[in-house]
């Protein structure tokens, strides 16, 4: 029953948003007049990926669905690249500063963290969809890499780069 009414809930606000009755940025202040209950009926976390994590310097490689962005993605792949985080010093610092810099992000879990690799996760204010978002520091080239992926759907609309690049520019 309970898949039911998730379900009818999410047909109901996707086609409400759709027609322009609800606006898709429904605001913070806003979700926290939804009463718990119904907020956890919205919940869609998926599954934490088991492909997480460093493996030969590299991060994972993006799938084929346009829902993750990559600095080790080849820069032909237009889709899925993006361009590492410049850091200067110690690479255990830059994680540090990047650790702080996500923590200050709404809706942010730091999973796991050391002095050269930080992962988090990010949810969506309204449904609770699960971004995985890594960072593997670099030390001889002074770069994090960086990959951000959505758990479910197809398209994120952008979103992981968007974020990516916000964390960017709150790095700098």
């Amino acid at each position: 029953m309970a898949n039911w009414i998730k379900s009818a809930v999410c047909t109901v606000l996707i086609v409400v948003c759709c027609w322009g009755i609800l606006p898709l940025d429904v605001s913070a202040q806003a979700l926290n007049q939804i009463p718990l209950t119904t907020m956890a009926i919205l919940s869609f976390p998926g599954t934490r990926p088991n492909n997480l994590g460093v493996q030969n310097g590299q991060l994972a490689a993006c799938p084929d669905s346009p829902n993750c962005v990559s600095s080790q993605a080849p820069t032909s792949d237009k889709e899925h690249s993006i361009a590492p985080i410049a850091y200067s010093g110690e690479a255990k610092d830059a994680i540090a500063k990047l650790r702080t810099t996500i923590a200050g992000l709404e809706r942010t879990t730091i999973v796991n963290s050391s002095d050269t690799y930080l992962y988090a996760e990010f949810a969506t204010p309204l449904m609770g969809f699960v971004d995985d978002v890594e960072f593997h520091a670099d030390d001889s080239a002074k770069v994090i890499h960086v990959r951000s992926a959505s758990r479910l759907g197809k398209s994120d609309l952008g979103v992981n780069r968007k974020r990516v690049e916000e964390i960017r520019a709150r790095f700098a």
